[in-house]
């Protein structure tokens, strides 16, 4: 049970609604402000419950709540009359009426202004006081239903967080039949407008009172903070007038990281969530200090990396199982010799000024290839796409345009734990040589290195993310019903596969494949003729005018008809649209019990990530291809 809105987002939520009648004399309309509907939040699917005593209406009945444009508390143009619950359709009703000021009359002559309506749909501000867990959903999301919550506000908007059918103003009477006959409608206008506030009011059992100083404070805080976190990534990525245009238009911080991504050149990674540390803190770090303080559990020794990890801890919004380790703790550092003025402790210099994503990337040919990196993430990522795009077509003189319509989906990610275990000798324990944290640190980092390429390449979709080989719609080309050998045509129909969906929208275009095949490449001949021009025949590794990368993280043991455990594959595409996606800081947890007879530690890292394809028209592969 979730008690705290501020556990699930700061501030207040808002959801969408609809109109049901607009009186031109009085000034006001009937409308519903909320439902059961599910609606997308960052930690889940949320649900608001109607049922008796769940929606505390003391304020929005009490004829002081506030009518607003786009939840300006600024622009204030008119009143909550009176609401209540409807306990048939389960959905929240209000009336409100306008003021006599020129603005409240601008909004109101827009919103009678119809069919279609000019502004055609309702937001409603809530606080939450308590939610539940709920069992996951069809798609595996996380389902929460708020049992008591407050209405506080209801609001004219321009586009509604809630667009389901269930949602929308301004609907003609045909439209809203669907939803509630012409006799509900009368009734519930009727009673909407005789019922008085206290009689509404008295229907929720004892709810809690309502401080209007706290929901401002909290509303406010919130605000700041939403403005301070999108500057301050719009500044870190060149970025700020986009960053600016997103406060002016409302963007949660997620959206505004959504649209960063989407300009991002290359594979920029985006950096956030961990504590600032200057260059002379991240040379004083050491990872084995930590590892020797939490083996001992005794960081007297070790209070400055204790303490970097509180604080990501704290940025992030969850403990660690061990301890977290800052990014740059990962990078690659130089070998030296010293002491310090207090009797001799060698200390590791930073060489690179690397990050522990900058480290990974080094190491992994997909993002050398262009992969896009987010790091320091927080909640759930859910990034719209368009899947289609309307067509244009020239008409006949007085004939009319055909009407075109266009799909859209959301790529989203959910961290993933990637676990990694070492075990560290007593006698490296001990020593104080920079080196033998080096040697701890490559061998932890390759291990995860390997592992996220592996899975980002043939990832099964299982516990682990779903690679480019499985993933549904990519291109595919064939060479044989038992697999052949590489062909020229198979090369050029890789590209082709990508270019006829129209998928070669970037820069990073290019191979990967692994050792096997580039060994075959170089030993096929182009065409069937008296030169030796092979199908790789340039000393670096470029064919057909694209980059060729090279890893054995390619799978060489898929199976083509009786060619049984032995066929390999090339892949080909925008690598752009592959998105390696990082949850935290690695999380280091110390087992110093399971070696105590030989003296030795056990370090386990558990890395959340998950790896996210934009588009899967975006990549080709041939998966039987045979090299011996």
């Amino acid at each position: 049970m979730i008690k705290k809105t501020s556990e699930i987002k700061t501030g207040i939520n808002y959801r969408s609604a609809e109109i049901v009648q607009r009186d031109l004399e009085n000034r006001t309309i009937d409308l519903s402000f909320s439902s059961e509907e599910p609606v997308e939040r960052t930690f889940g699917m949320e649900i608001l419950d109607h049922s008796e005593g769940s929606v505390n209406l003391n304020f929005i009945s009490s004829g002081r709540a506030p009518l607003l444009v786009d939840h300006d508390t600024t622009d204030v143009v008119g009143v909550v009359e009176a609401a209540r619950i409807d306990d048939v359709s389960r959905v929240a009703r209000a009336s409100v009426r306008f003021g006599k000021s020129e603005r409240a009359a601008e909004i109101f002559a827009d919103v009678t202004d119809g069919p279609p309506f000019i502004r055609s749909n309702i937001s409603v501000g809530y606080s939450i006081n308590e939610m539940q867990r709920q069992e996951r959903n069809q798609e595996d999301r996380e389902v929460f239903r708020v049992v008591d919550w407050t209405p506080l506000e209801i609001s004219l908007v321009s586009i509604p967080a809630d667009q389901s059918d269930k949602v929308g103003v301004g609907r003609n009477t045909d439209e809203f039949s669907t939803l509630i006959s012409e006799k509900e409608k009368q009734t519930m206008t009727e009673d909407v407008k005789a019922v008085e506030p206290a009689t509404v009011a008295a229907r929720v059992a004892t709810p809690p009172a309502v401080d209007l100083d706290k929901i401002k404070g909290d509303a406010a805080k919130a605000e700041q903070t939403r403005v301070a976190e999108i500057l301050a990534l719009g500044t870190a990525k060149n970025m700020r007038d986009k960053a600016i245009d997103a406060i002016g238009k409302g963007l949660t911080v997620e959206q505004f990281r959504g649209e960063v991504i989407d300009a991002l050149p290359n594979a920029a990674p985006l950096q956030v969530g961990e504590p600032d540390l200057t260059p002379r803190e991240q040379q004083s770090y050491s990872l084995m200090r930590a590892i020797r303080a939490a083996a001992q559990n005794d960081w007297r020794t070790a209070e400055f990396e204790r303490e970097v990890s509180d604080e990501i801890g704290r940025i992030g919004g969850k403990p660690a199982k061990g301890f977290f380790v800052p990014s740059h703790a990962w990078g690659q550092r130089d070998l030296i010799a010293g002491a310090d003025a207090d009797g001799g402790h060698l200390k590791a210099v930073d060489h690179m000024g690397g990050e522990f994503i900058e480290a990974l990337r080094s190491r992994l040919v997909i993002s050398s290839m262009g992969a896009r990196i987010m790091s320091g993430l927080k909640g759930d990522v859910s990034i719209p796409t368009q899947a289609t795009a309307a067509s244009a077509a020239f008409v006949a003189e007085n004939n009319a345009v055909s009407e075109q319509n266009q799909t859209f989906g959301e790529l989203s990610m959910v961290p993933r734990t990637l676990g990694v275990m070492t075990d560290i000798s007593r006698k490296l324990m001990l020593q104080s040589d920079p080196s033998a944290e080096a040697i701890v640190r490559n061998d932890l980092l390759n291990a995860v290195a390997a592992k996220i390429e592996d899975v980002a390449i043939e990832g099964s979709g299982s516990n682990e993310p779903t690679g480019i080989t499985k993933k549904s719609g990519i291109g595919s080309v064939a060479l044989a019903t038992n697999g052949s050998a590489p062909t020229w045509a198979m090369i050029t129909g890789l590209v082709k596969e990508v270019e006829q969906d129209n998928a070669a929208i970037s820069e990073n275009m290019g191979y990967i494949t692994n050792s096997k095949v580039k060994s075959k490449l170089a030993s096929v001949a182009k065409v069937s003729s008296s030169d030796s021009v092979m199908l790789l025949n340039a000393p670096w590794n470029e064919i057909y005018g694209y980059p060729l990368g090279i890893t054995n993280h390619v799978p060489s043991d898929l199976t083509k008809g009786s060619t049984s455990g032995s066929c390999s594959a090339m892949i080909f595409g925008d690598f752009s649209s592959l998105i390696l996606a990082f949850w935290s800081s690695p999380d280091v947890l110390i087992d110093p019990y399971t070696n105590s007879s030989k003296g030795g530690t056990r370090v386990v890292v558990f890395q959340d990530c998950d790896v996210g394809i934009r588009y899967a028209q975006s990549f080709a592969a041939c998966l039987d291809v045979t090299t011996t």
